[in-house]
């Protein structure tokens, strides 16, 4: 009864043994070609875990083979498809540790710009008109600066071209989100801290649509300050360059009624410090009047290695 058992158990082990390692779904290749043929159709199918792994363990197996830097580049771009943006950016940067010199390194700055400029946009703004004004910059902020870096090290790389787009649309977007924390000291009657974001975006991000709002808060700021001549040189310099500017009025003179006069707030409003019957600011955004069409920028095509 005993020996039965025994072989019946190890029966049972030996046949859990099998199927174990019937699912195991680790690569089984040998050479290195081996491995960058089943990553490279592991990638022509969007099958990015799996290419990842082949392009790991061909690393891993052959670091000084004929396909071990190539598999370094098309590792960034596996990362960044399969929405891994710190892993993408992390590869991007040893391979340029490690290749400073490489006739492709331009795609691997290119990449770290391309991932970070992503990076904010979740699965719902990918499909959905969202503002990304109002996010926090520090990923737009990134993205800039790499492809500024692609531009210093690389300005005939085939990848200028749109890397200089998207910049001009990472500062259109980093000179807008000014504009909305403006808006929001406003709200909390910051009135200094709301003029400095203008001063800011008039001295940082000259030429972009966010330069009209930018005065406009600047003389609104000043103006409830109480600093009547600054508040007078913001608006001669907005009249001078945008005199269509919806705050002036038929005479040309700016009208500083920014929101409901503070007299005329309700006892309740002023008691509980704006909490209950909400008075809104309409804030300043003047977007739809001097913003360009936006552009959707999407990959290039080529954006593989």
């Amino acid at each position: 009864m005993t020996f039965r058992l025994i072989s019946v158990l190890a029966l049972l082990t030996a046949l859990f043994v099998t199927g174990c390692s019937s699912t195991d779904d680790t690569p089984k290749h040998t050479t290195e070609k081996e491995f960058y043929d089943a990553a490279q159709r592991m990638l022509n199918s969007s099958q990015w875990d799996t290419a990842i792994r082949n392009l790991q363990l061909l690393e891993e197996n052959f670091p000084f083979g004929a396909y071990a830097e190539q598999a370094q580049l098309e590792l960034i771009y596996a990362y960044y498809k399969s929405n891994q943006p710190e892993a993408a950016i992390a590869a991007a940067d040893r391979f340029i540790r490690l290749h400073p010199q490489h006739r492709n390194v331009d795609y691997a700055y290119y990449m770290k710009g391309l991932t970070s400029y992503t990076q904010n946009q979740g699965l719902i703004e990918r499909f959905l008109p969202t503002d990304l004004t109002d996010r926090d910059p520090g990923a737009a902020r990134d993205s800039f600066a790499h492809f500024a870096q692609l531009l210093a090290r690389f300005p005939d790389s085939q990848y200028a071209s749109d890397a200089r787009k998207r910049m001009v649309h990472l500062r259109n977007l980093l000179a807008r989100y000014e504009i909305h924390v403006a808006n929001y000291y406003f709200k909390r009657g910051a009135y200094l801290a709301a003029a400095n974001r203008g001063r800011y975006v008039v001295e940082n991000f000259q030429q972009t649509p966010a330069v009209a709002d930018a005065l406009a808060v600047m003389a609104q700021g000043y103006h409830l300050l109480g600093m009547d001549d600054l508040a007078e040189s913001a608006v001669t310099v907005l009249r001078k360059n945008f005199p269509d500017y919806p705050n002036f009025a038929a005479d040309g003179s700016f009208n500083y009624q920014y929101s409901v006069d503070i007299n005329e707030r309700s006892w309740v409003n002023m008691l509980s410090f704006g909490m209950f019957d909400k008075q809104e600011l309409r804030g300043f955004d003047t977007r739809k009047q001097y913003n360009p069409a936006v552009a959707k920028f999407e990959a290039p095509e080529d954006v593989a290695p």
